[in-house]
């Protein structure tokens, strides 16, 4: 039976740098209807911050499903107490395969290690599968806690009361 793996890992490693491409490419073609060249993959990596996605700011986590690179996702905290999730992303070829749910949990997980008791993000209300997770795994409309021109809708989760 093939499993899920996922790890801590540097964003900047070779299987993590390819699924932040990935992740990117995925979410501005579903932006732009079209898909995303090379080029412009690059010029939104370009200063995007993941270098944050370390400690201690923040984490970056890489799913492989069967050994194979499938997920990453990560976080970044905000404050002392608040950690904003980040990249969360399943390969379209391993969807339907429980990885994000296992993303989502370690996360949480790895955001209550650093000190986080709540969990917010950002997302775009065209990205209907990313907020039917984030619904699932408790994740609850919040007021804006920060703008962009890619965000649309704000979630956020209190972690001092939900465990895995």
């Amino acid at each position: 039976m093939t499993t899920w793996t996922l790890a801590p890992e540097a964003y900047d490693s070779p299987d993590a740098s390819t699924l932040r491409r990935a992740y990117y490419a995925d979410v501005a073609s579903s932006y732009w209807k079209r898909p995303a060249t090379d080029a412009e993959v690059d010029e939104g990596l370009a200063g995007d911050g993941a270098e944050q996605l370390t400690p201690p700011t923040g984490r970056f986590v890489v799913g492989r499903y069967g050994g194979e690179a499938a997920a990453c996702g990560g976080f970044l905290m905000l404050d002392a107490e608040r950690a904003e999730l980040t990249r969360v992303f399943v390969r379209p070829e391993f969807r339907g395969h429980k990885g994000a749910g296992l993303l989502m949990d370690l996360l949480e997980e790895e955001a209550r290690a650093f000190g986080a008791r709540r969990m917010v993000l950002n997302t775009r209300l065209d990205l209907l599968a990313a907020r039917a997770l984030y619904a699932r795994h408790g994740y609850a409309e919040i007021p804006a806690y920060c703008t962009g021109p890619y965000m649309d809708i704000w979630y956020g989760k209190d972690l001092s009361t939900s465990r895995p």
